[in-house]
């Protein structure tokens, strides 16, 4: 018997590799398709991250100002992001060495939370709290015990405003409790248990680093399952009384930080036949007449004219008027 040619259908199609009909009405696109961990489900609502990240800033808010008044110098403080993660991706995620402190978190089972001082920031203060200059000079290097003891104190400042911004939600106790420098060693959970991570970006200079905040998701299960979250906003905000002391430490150490002056004679040429035939302790003769207005810079803008005088043995320069023109903000000056 002649076998009947059958016609290829879609199976077969498949089979011989093929590619199957276009049908863009059913279509989905692979970006709106989102992976969701069963094992670690999603547990920060929007409402709940606005939340966090209003709490969050109160703490960076305090901390970089007590930071400025301990290094005597200028330290910006920003929250980067608020973040879940399971303990073992907040490990592999630490550089080695690594300056990591561990706290106890009193009566809640033996749970623990972490502060990483990254390692570029534990130089920093190191060097800043025992006098040095604040140059940027990171080891490839684990943290003496000296050097330990001395960023304590900062990691100890952070877990207290850590307590203080949690306070109205989950009344926290924390008290440090260890350092490692290696993140594989580091025990204060286990590796698929979720955690709560603030990461909050320093920097002083050329100096960038990240301070980051962990704790298990274990002791903030009454904030996360409560229902009565509306309204919370406005009680993590600064108090009045905490705005007006910050305004004031910042104001003292703005007041106390020196800038450059310089004063700046109007600009005058010569010849350079003249400039090569100058023998050491010639005068040099400018051409400018004795009562022209010198300038004087703050930084590296003009913003005054002076007189030039004397003062005793000291030269001396006298305020004569600003200069605003193309300074932002100012008005616009008319000759």
């Amino acid at each position: 018997m002649t076998g009947v040619p059958v016609p290829n259908t879609d199976l077969d199609e498949l089979l011989a590799g093929s590619t199957a009909p276009t049908r863009s009405s059913t279509a989905v696109r692979a970006d709106d398709i989102q992976l969701y961990d069963f094992r670690r489900p999603f547990r920060v609502s929007k409402e709940r991250m606005r939340t966090l990240e209003a709490m969050y800033e109160r703490m960076v808010r305090s901390l970089e100002g007590w930071l400025i008044s301990r290094v005597r110098g200028q330290v910006e403080l920003r929250l980067q992001s608020i973040e879940q993660f399971s303990f073992g991706e907040f490990t592999l995620s630490l550089p080695t060495p690594c300056a990591s402190y561990t706290f106890d978190i009193h009566d809640t089972g033996g749970q623990q939370g972490v502060v990483d001082v990254g390692h570029e920031f534990a130089f920093f203060l190191v060097d800043r709290l025992f006098g040095g200059s604040g140059v940027s000079t990171s080891l490839d290097r684990a943290l003496s015990p000296i050097e330990r003891m001395a960023v304590r104190t900062v990691v100890d400042r952070i877990t207290n405003l850590v307590a203080e911004i949690w306070r109205d939600y989950v009344p926290l106790e924390l008290t440090l409790s260890g350092f490692e420098s290696f993140p594989d060693i580091l025990q204060v959970a286990s590796r698929e248990d979720p955690v709560l991570v603030a990461n909050i970006e320093c920097t002083s200079g050329s100096m960038r680093s990240l301070i980051l905040v962990l704790l298990p998701f274990a002791v903030l299960e009454k904030f996360f399952n409560s229902g009565d979250q509306r309204g919370r906003l406005s009680e993590a905000m600064v108090p009045d009384r905490e705005r007006e002391a910050n305004r004031e430490l910042t104001e003292s150490q703005l007041r106390s930080t020196g800038v450059d002056v310089a004063v700046r004679l109007p600009t005058f040429h010569l010849p350079m036949r003249s400039l090569l035939e100058i023998p050491v302790g010639a005068v040099l003769t400018t051409g400018i007449p004795a009562d022209a207005s010198a300038h004087v810079f703050i930084g590296s803008q003009q913003r005054f004219t002076a007189a030039l005088g004397r003062v005793k043995a000291n030269l001396a320069a006298q305020i004569l008027d600003p200069i605003t023109a193309g300074i932002p903000g100012s008005p616009r000056q008319t000759p």
